[in-house]
């Protein structure tokens, strides 16, 4: 924890001092050297500054100076340490008992926060997974980290706690993943900056290294994929490169693991302050600039009641940039006005001099120290990657092949979806109807048999056999993100996606909500402009996710086997034209015009290898195995339950010859709403199970089939039979409930209305406004229920 947070009367023991430059080096010679026990005396009247009594002084710190001093409260400790201490003690009044509390702060002392920090697309993810074994998202386009991930795995006696932030270009305020990036190094204060470097791209990953150099900060560089850069016959002298500029570099392979343990003995070097290449260097910004930002500096300096989570030379940059977030910083100043009027002079007097406003002089600036150090360091070498991504994508992107080879591609995924999985999936429900059969067999007849064969076996496995089919969609996708075809995707959607109202960005979401609506919401922080986010986050819940993907495969094999992939592709595209509609719409009425340039990095193809597709694949199969045993589960109970209770000893000739008509005294529970609600749904041909089903699909849309999978078990003569030839049966009103008509309106409205529970709440949580999820449901729900009826009464004309 931090001293800041420490109460009047506590003690801790110092594990470290965070922070950078002269306030750290002021901090530890003042005796906040790790082991050393501090004591909370007072706290000013406006409980800012403190008093601490160190090293038997007092000694008065601010909040946001204590914020920076990582300590161990006393209490903490086990009796054996405070016995320890006790013991210790000598009769020499100037030893300290330093022995116990030592090995305390030793052992605190030796986690490091570790920060992965990085432009997009460099292999932060990649390097996270392989040193901390977790398995986040990794894929060949900008955008994968839309958060901060974290994880902790142990090196050599040490705790390292991984965090792996958003790819970000600069440390400005541009963006939303810029801003987030930058105060997390602002409020996490982390140990040791990773900056990870494309070492196939240098002079443009370098850039971001100069603006974590002006931070100041404990850092050390990956050079990643130093295997193309060898491939291509390049040679660069990293030692020396890292020696300039003040940093330690290590080359690594981060999709091998060649490098990763030299990387962390450099960090844990670093740490300890054993690192000869480590010093602080000053990226100079020519003598137009340099002269401005020293004076800003000096004022900065002599202004105590600005916070020193910066090094004010980053904060005299920024400022003098108009950086809106670091003008919020230095508001704190004494005389923030005057500060403003000297900033303003100084901008206004370099910017008649270079004729050019002063972002784009320091950028300038910038890129022109980049390229002298790797003049000094590097010999180039043939970019064959880059010669053949050139011709690949005189292909994938002309204007008369693009479109057609990304149908071409679209159609192919949902071909083998449906054909290739059919195979597996006839296995899986093979055995399914074994079980049941078996169960049905072993077990006496009862209310436990039938929840069993029904509930849990008809709801459960109804679902489960369409694994195979989810797992497929996920590969393909995953080899079109792992590849680089994605982000040329979003570059020759981007007209259209302009003139349906949105940002070429918004492509990619998009597309990820063919898999998951969540995650494919929350990837649209990328997107930098508001209005173009909040629309793609609207009609992103149109994206028919893998969840909705089971009740295709089952309603398409069962009554249009032989056109399955047109009816998919069919599908899909209806999704996306309710989308567009939806877009143009908000962007009509709602948004004003989206000016926001479009920027977007086209990376190199890479061919991805079999095991982080197969990785990501069964994750997400692992991931739809866990709904199985969860919601799918409880959720098929439940069903089962409704539809089982109450008992009536009724016959069944009698019940076959029922009416729609709700009849308190022999209807289950789950058919009394059904038919409550079904005058509401009967005029797009769905029968109460189907309305049923369908309400069921709103936690969570996998348990729309173990809903029907539910319902349409327990009758003995149709027992072994899938569940396809169950829907096709004769129902009670002497009709079947479902034919290719209502098989077409129902798929119609799954696909449209209300997004899950979890997609509402990612709306919400990403919009910041609970209007934006109720618009979600009520609008989605109103198009769907057009849309099924369009669709029902144009099928029963045909």
């Amino acid at each position: 924890m931090r001293l800041s947070e420490l109460r009047t009367g506590q003690e801790c023991v110092v594990v470290k001092v965070l922070g950078h430059g002269a306030f750290r080096k002021r901090v530890l010679e003042m005796g906040f050297v790790r082991g050393r026990i501090v004591k909370v005396l007072l706290w000013a009247p406006l409980k800012d500054p403190v008093k601490y009594e160190i090293m038997g002084y007092a000694i008065s710190l601010r909040r946001a100076e204590a914020e920076m001093i990582e300590v161990v409260p006393i209490e903490q400790r086990s009796a054996e340490d405070v016995a320890h201490d006790a013991s210790s003690v000598s009769d020499t009044s100037h030893e300290s008992p330093t022995h116990s509390r030592g090995e305390i702060a030793e052992r605190e002392g030796r986690t490091i926060n570790v920060a992965l920090v990085g432009n997009p697309n460099c292999g932060k993810t990649s390097l996270f997974n392989i040193a901390s074994g977790a398995r986040e998202r990794v894929g060949n386009y900008s955008g994968v980290t839309v958060d901060v991930k974290e994880g902790t795995f142990r090196y050599k006696g040490y705790t390292f706690r991984m965090a792996d932030l958003p790819g970000t270009y600069s440390l400005s305020a541009y963006s939303p993943e810029e801003l987030y990036v930058r105060r997390y190094l602002r409020d996490k204060s982390p140990d040791v900056i990773l900056n990870v470097l494309d070492a196939s791209n240098l002079e443009r990953n370098l850039y971001l290294t100069t603006e974590l150099i002006d931070m100041d900060r404990s850092m050390v560089i990956a050079l990643n994929m130093y295997d193309e850069l060898r491939e291509s016959g390049a040679k660069l002298d990293y030692q020396m490169l890292g020696e300039m500029i003040g940093v330690p570099m290590v080359p690594i392979v981060a999709r091998s693991g060649e490098g990763i343990h030299k990387l962390f003995d450099t960090i844990i070097d670093v740490y300890e302050g054993r690192q000869d290449e480590v010093r602080h260097v000053h990226v100079n910004l020519g003598h137009d600039i340099e002269p401005a930002i020293r004076r800003l500096i000096d004022t900065i300096k002599a202004d105590s009641g600005i916070d020193r989570h910066f090094s004010p030379r980053y904060l005299a940059i920024k400022f003098l940039e108009g950086d809106r977030e670091v003008e919020t910083i230095l508001a704190k100043a004494s005389d923030y006005a005057s500060l403003m009027t000297v900033r303003d002079d100084l901008r206004a007097d370099i910017e008649k001099l270079t004729r050019e406003d002063i972002s784009s002089t320091v950028a300038a600036e910038k890129y022109g120290f980049i390229a002298g150090a790797l003049a000094e360091t590097m010999v180039p070498g043939e970019v064959k990657k880059e010669r053949s991504t050139s011709i690949i994508d005189t292909i994938v992107t002309n204007k008369l092949f693009g479109f057609p080879l990304f149908l071409m591609i679209m159609f192919f995924i949902f071909w083998a979806t449906f054909f290739v999985g059919q195979y597996p999936m006839n296995w899986i429900e093979s055995g399914v109807e074994w079980l049941s059969g078996f169960v049905g067999r072993i077990m006496p007849d009862g209310m436990l048999k039938d929840l069993i064969s029904d509930g849990i076996i008809g709801g459960v496995g109804g679902v489960i056999v369409f694994l195979p089919n989810i797992l497929i969609l996920y590969f393909c996708i995953s080899f079109m993100e792992d590849s680089g075809y994605m982000a040329r995707a979003a570059f020759i959607m981007d007209k259209i996606m302009h003139r349906i109202g949105l940002h070429g960005k918004s492509f990619i979401p998009l597309i990820m909500g063919f898999g998951c609506n969540v995650p494919a919401i929350i990837a649209t922080r990328s997107i930098e402009s508001r209005s173009s986010r909040i629309i793609t986050i609207a009609i992103n819940p149109f994206m028919s996710c893998s969840a909705r993907l089971p009740l295709y495969v089952l309603l398409t094999g069962t009554f249009f086997y032989q056109s399955a992939a047109w009816v998919f592709m069919g599908l899909y595209l209806g999704g996306i034209v309710a989308a567009v509609i939806t877009a143009r719409l908000l962007r009509r009425f709602i948004f004003s015009k989206d000016e926001t340039p479009f920027v977007m990095e086209l990376p190199p193809y890479r061919i991805p290898t079999l095991k982080a597709s197969m990785r990501h694949t069964w994750a997400k199969g692992v991931q739809y195995l866990k709904k199985m045993g969860g919601i799918i589960l409880f959720a098929s109970i439940v069903v089962w339950a409704l539809n089982y209770f109450p008992i009536h000893d009724v016959d069944l000739e009698q019940k076959t010859n029922e009416t729609e008509s709700i009849d308190l005294s022999r209807d289950s529970y789950l058919e009394i709403a059904g038919k409550f609600i079904n005058p509401v749904m009967e005029p797009l041909g769905f029968s109460w199970r189907a309305s049923v089903a369908a309400l069921a699909g709103v936690p969570a849309k996998e348990i729309v089939v173990s809903t029907l999978g539910v319902l349409y078990t327990g009758d003995e003569e149709v027992s072994d039979q899938a569940l396809g030839e169950r829907l096709e049966s004769v129902g009670p009103s002497g009709r079947p409930d479902f034919t290719p008509a209502i098989a077409l309106s129902f798929m119609v409205f799954i696909l449209l209305y209300c997004p899950c529970m979890a997609t509402v709440t990612a709306i919400v949580r990403e919009t910041r406004s609970w209007h934006w999820g109720a618009f979600s449901v009520v609008y989605n729900t109103l198009l769907a229920w057009l849309a099924a009826f369009a669709v029902y009464h144009i099928a029963l004309f045909f």
